[in-house]
Order: structure tokens, then C-alpha cells, then sequence
């Protein structure tokens, strides 16, 4: 769309205006519909193709008058349809879509408070439950392992059940089975039972774990994406904090790590009910070829007055529409989509990207330390019990370190974000890994152990976030779940390994060399990879960052090092406001405002 068409648009407004009788009585919404009355050009591009992603933004950024033209077409079609203005049992209506939007939110990251409690709960249980089912060492770890092996398996069911039951059933079938394999090793009796619950509860975690993110970040608008996918990880914490506080509840109860274990299915519970009260995702429902039922989501979740409302669900829907065209016409895999990951190139972006970062947040010791906390613990000198007060203060770190991304994600950006927390929580690793050296239980070891582990959990707080914000934007609508399955299943299957290996590691590596060889070393080389081949993507809808992902790696890397300098520039000259408020550049004027600006004749 040429830049002179939003003016041939208003002109043909005005003409249409003039020659009606009742022109001084003519609505907007009037004026957008004569305008566009006689013109196919509002679902098609110059050359009479159907739009492309590219097109559609244009045309959105531009001015947007086949975008208005688009949305009230779909409200006579709704208006029209009686399934659809029946309200059921469980719609949820507010006066205001943000408030819906901020529940949806809530009760989706629930799922991270989940993951968060089985980490600490676990780590408390690990005191007692050993004793009292005859563990040995080999046993105990598959037990601690369980989980992240299980949540590997219900990656690899997260696809189908996207694909087939929608983003909203999926995240209620997770927690079916967060609820059955809680209930389970509550009552374990044995070493097998034990193990199994722990599986299935895991599954449940494997399933959340790659839909929520994904939930949350097509429902929610451009502008708070990166902060509300943070959620999850901020839950995640809270989970792990509350799971310490529990431990430390029922740690003088006669069968404590049952009671311990048991405490997570009050919340598997109330997440599940909530989500039967939640929509379903606007762009599953597209993907799906359910147009006007993911208008009718996205009216109830975001409205349709704001212009960069409609201009985002034309773009979406074009976007959509344009992806099925290419499948149907052989450019991608018809019959196997997640080849596509590998075979095209602006999806093999994506996947790498993605995966890099989850391989970054898992293999810099997070779940090692997490699930161990009480045992490091104990082996700076603290008993059991100590331990697992002791146990809330990087659990507490490292939730208070989830606030900053809530808050900043979208103003920082993704990419300078994850440049500036890295190097932070390496500094961690490093006060960790020299506390070791120094006397078991004394002041100096202390106080150097815990100034590490609270800056390196309060920083990778605040880096973790990203883990959840990149993998659930990165890949096309068609792709997204088959995407998140490879970022899930690697997400749980590093932490499998590394909480699987900890102690044998440990003995190998020696503490201090696993915490800043091993963990120190990983960080140190993604530091590098982040500054060359991370993108930037905050303050773009989900269908603008194909486009990214569009450009060859090598214009990735030229763009980021010029960015990277640049940057380090502006800071060092203090110019603050450049980096972090001028990138949010206000959308133009739609047709609906350039009308209602102009002065009258």
C-alpha cells in the first residue's frame, strides 16, 4: 500500500460525504464504510493477490481503513449469529477488556507457581523422605529427577494437545495431572510409587510449562507482553518461596515431607477451575479457521474501539491466512509442520534462538541449585532444620528479582536485558564458588556464601523471565506449538541432567568447579552469543517479529554489533532516554482519527 492511499481513502470519504443529502448527519463509522463501499483493495494487495504479513502492517501503520472495514464486517456477522451473542456458563464479561486480560493472566501463570512449589517442596521433602522409604543415593536423585524426566514427556504431548484441544484445554488437562501425581506421592508407599507420581506430575508441569507462555503472549497486547509472560517466572518464585515456607510449616509434623508433598494440590485445583472461566486464544481460533469466534475472544479480551485493536486483529488475521496459504501450497511440510523448524530458514532462526536461550538458563545451575538448596545448605554447616529456613533466602532472591522484569521488560528490551543481567548473576557464581575455600561455618564463608547466592538468584531473577518471553514469541502461529515442544522438552531435559548429575558432578568437578568452571563458563560464552545473534523484538506484535526472523543471520549480527555500540554510547554519554523510551515509536493515525482531525470546510 503506497503512502498516498490513507489520503485517496479520506478524499473518497469526503466525495461520498458531499454527494449524500444527509452528509451533516454522516457517522464516522459511516464515512469508513462509503469509502471502502466500491473498493476490493481492503483483502487484497495492488496485484489482486491476498495480502501478505508484510502488506498487512503497512497498511495497519499507515492508517488502517481496510482494518476498520474488516472489524465491522465481523460485528454484522456476529450480531447475526446466535451461537456466538449467547453467553454460556463460563464467559466471563468486563466493562473494561484490560481487567479481563488481567485475570486471564493470573490465572494462566498460576501454572509457574506449580513448577515453582514441586522445585522447594521436593527440596524440603529431601530431608526426611529418603529415611522413611530406605533410599539410597541412586534412588533418591531419580526421585528428585522425576519430575523434569516426566515434564519431558509432556513436551512432547504439548504439540498434539495444542494442535487438537486448543491452548485453554491444554493447560486444564496439565493440571489434571499435576492434581493426579501430587495425590500420588503424597501417599507413596514405596520407591517405585514414589518415582511414578512423580513422573506424572511432571508431565502436567512439561504440558503448563510450554502452553502458558504461549497463552498469555497471544492474548495480551504488544505493549505488556514481555512484562505479563514474566509473570510465570515471577510465580515460578513465588512457588519456590511458598514451597520453603511450607517445608518449614510441616517440618515438625509426624510424616511431614506427605504433608509437605500433598500442600500443591490446593493450587493445581484452583487453577484448574479457574481456566474453565478463560477463553480460548484469538490466534489458536484463527489458526483453526475460526474467524469470528476469535473476534468474538479478542472483543472480550481487548475490545474493538482502540485503533491498534483492529489494526492488530487485520494484521493477525492476514498473517494467519497467509501461513495456510503457504502450507496449502506446498512451501512448507503439509502433512509433518514441524519440519518446517529445520527446513525453513526463517523458522530455524527462531528455533535456534529460542533454544539458546533455555540451554543458557538451564545449564548456568539454576535447577541444581533450586532443588539442592537444602542440602547446600547443610553443607555450610546448618542442620536439617536450619537448612530449610535457611532455604527461603535464595528462594526469596530470586523472587524479588522477578519484579524488575515485570516492570522494565518491555521499556529495557529483551536483548539489552538479558546483556545486563548475565554478567550480574556470573558475579554470583563466582562469590559461591570462592565461599568453598574458605572454613566450614565460619563468618567469612558465610557471609561470602550468601552474598553469592543472593545476588546470583536476584539476577537470574530477573534473566529467567526471558527464558519464557523469547521461546513464546519466536515462532509463527502454525509453528508455535511444535516450537514450544523443542523448547520445552530441552527446557526439562537440561534440567533433568543437571539435577540428575549434581552430586556426581560436584564429586568430579569439586563445588567450586562446577559453580564457576562449569556454570561460570556457560554464562560467559552466552554473554557473547546474546551481544552477536540476539534480536530485539519488545514493542512489536507477534506477527511484526516474523519479519525479524525474516532477515539472514548475517544482517542479524551486523545490525546487533552496530546496535551494541551504539548503545554503550548512548550510556555512556547518560543519554537514558534514548535507550529505553524513544524506541517506542506511537503507531499513525487511522483513518478514523485523520477524519475526526481535519478541520470542517
Amino acid at each position: 500500500m503506497s503512502e498516498k492511499e490513507p489520503t485517496k481513502a479520506i478524499e473518497t470519504v469526503e466525495q461520498n460525504a458531499a454527494s449524500n443529502d444527509h452528509n451533516e448527519n454522516m457517522s464516522t463509522t459511516d464515512d469508513i464504510h462509503a469509502a471502502g463501499k466500491d473498493n476490493t483493495a481492503r483483502a487484497t494487495s495492488v496485484s489482486g493477490e491476498p495480502l501478505t504479513t508484510k502488506e498487512a502492517i503497512s497498511i495497519a501503520q499507515a492508517g488502517g481503513w481496510e482494518a476498520d472495514a474488516l472489524i465491522e464486517q465481523l460485528d454484522k456477522e456476529l450480531a447475526a449469529d446466535p451461537r456466538l451473542t449467547k453467553k454460556g456458563i463460563f464467559d466471563l464479561e468486563f466493562a473494561n477488556p484490560k481487567y479481563f486480560t488481567y485475570i486471564l493472566v493470573a490465572f494462566a501463570s498460576m501454572g509457574g507457581l506449580l513448577s515453582g512449589l514441586d522445585q522447594s517442596l521436593i527440596s524440603g521433602a529431601n530431608l526426611f523422605l529418603p529415611d522413611d522409604l530406605h533410599l539410597s543415593t541412586h534412588q533418591n536423585s531419580l526421585v528428585n529427577a522425576g519430575m523434569p524426566l516426566g515434564a519431558v514427556a509432556g513436551a512432547f504431548i504439548l504439540s498434539p494437545c495444542n494442535e487438537y484441544f486448543g491452548r485453554k484445554w491444554s493447560i486444564i488437562i496439565s493440571c489434571i495431572l499435576y492434581t493426579i501425581g501430587g495425590a500420588l506421592e503424597a501417599g507413596a508407599m514405596n520407591y517405585q510409587m514414589i518415582v511414578w507420581s512423580r513422573v506424572i506430575l511432571g508431565m502436567g508441569v512439561g504440558l503448563e510449562g510450554g502452553t502458558v507462555p504461549v497463552y498469555v503472549a497471544e492474548t495480551v497486547e504488544r505493549r505488556m507482553r514481555g512484562n505479563m509472560v514474566s509473570l510465570y517466572q515471577f510465580n515460578i518464585a513465588l512457588g519456590e518461596v511458598l514451597g520453603y515456607a511450607v517445608a518449614a510449616m510441616f517440618v515438625s509434623v509426624p510424616g511431614n515431607w506427605r504433608y509437605i508433598l500433598g500442600s500443591s494440590l490446593v493450587f493445581s485445583t484452583i487453577m484448574g477451575i479457574g481456566m474453565l472461566y478463560m477463553p480460548e486464544s484469538p490466534r489458536w481460533l484463527l489458526h483453526k479457521h475460526r474467524t469470528l469466534d476469535a473476534y468474538r475472544v479478542f472483543k472480550r479480551i481487548r475490545g474493538s474501539t482502540s485503533v491498534e485493536a483492529r489494526e492488530e486483529f487485520f494484521v493477525m488475521k492476514v498473517s494467519t491466512e497467509q501461513e495456510q496459504a503457504e502450507v496449502a501450497a506446498g512451501v512448507g511440510s503439509r502433512k509433518a509442520p514441524w519440519l518446517d523448524l529445520f527446513t525453513k530458514p526463517r523458522a530455524r532462526r527462531a528455533l535456534v534462538y529460542a533454544n539458546m536461550m533455555i540451554f543458557l538458563g538451564q545449564f548456568t545451575g539454576i535447577n541444581a541449585i533450586m532443588y539442592y538448596m537444602s542440602v547446600l545448605m547443610s553443607q555450610m554447616g546448618f542442620d536439617k532444620y536450619q537448612s530449610n529456613y535457611m532455604s527461603l533466602v535464595g528462594g526469596g532472591a530470586l523472587l524479588l528479582g522477578t519484579i524488575p522484569a515485570i516492570f522494565l521488560m518491555e521499556t529495557c528490551g529483551r536483548r539489552f536485558w538479558a546483556i545486563a543481567m548475565l554478567p550480574c548473576f556470573f558475579v554470583g557464581l563466582v562469590l559461591i564458588g570462592v565461599s568453598y575455600h574458605l572454613p566450614v561455618g565460619s563468618s567469612a564463608s558465610l557471609g561470602v556464601y550468601f552474598t553469592g547466592l543472593i545476588t546470583y538468584e536476584f539476577f537470574f531473577g530477573s534473566y529467567a523471565c526471558l527464558t519464557w518471553v523469547v521461546p513464546s514469541e519466536s515462532y509463527p502461529t502454525y509453528l508455535r506449538s511444535y516450537g514450544m515442544t523443542t523448547s520445552s522438552a530441552l527446557l526439562f531435559l537440561s534440567s533433568f541432567v543437571v539435577t540428575y548429575n549434581f552430586s556426581a558432578m560436584q564429586d568430579a568437578f569439586t563445588r567450586t568447579g562446577l559453580t564457576l568452571g562449569f556454570y561460570g563458563g556457560i554464562a560467559v560464552l552466552g554473554w557473547f552469543y546474546q551481544i552477536f545473534f540476539m534480536p530485539e523484538t519488545k514493542d512489536k506484535t507477534l506477527e511484526e517479529i516474523d519479519l525479524i526472523f525474516e532477515k539472514p543471520t548475517a544482517q542479524i549480527i551486523k545490525e546487533n554489533a552496530a546496535s551494541a555500540w551504539e548503545t554503550t554510547t548512548d550510556l555512556c554519554s547518560f543519554r537514558f532516554r534514548k535507550v529505553f523510551i524513544d524506541g517506542h515509536a506511537p503507531r499513525r493515525a487511522s483513518i478514523v482519527e485523520q477524519l475526526a482531525n481535519r478541520p470542517m470546510h
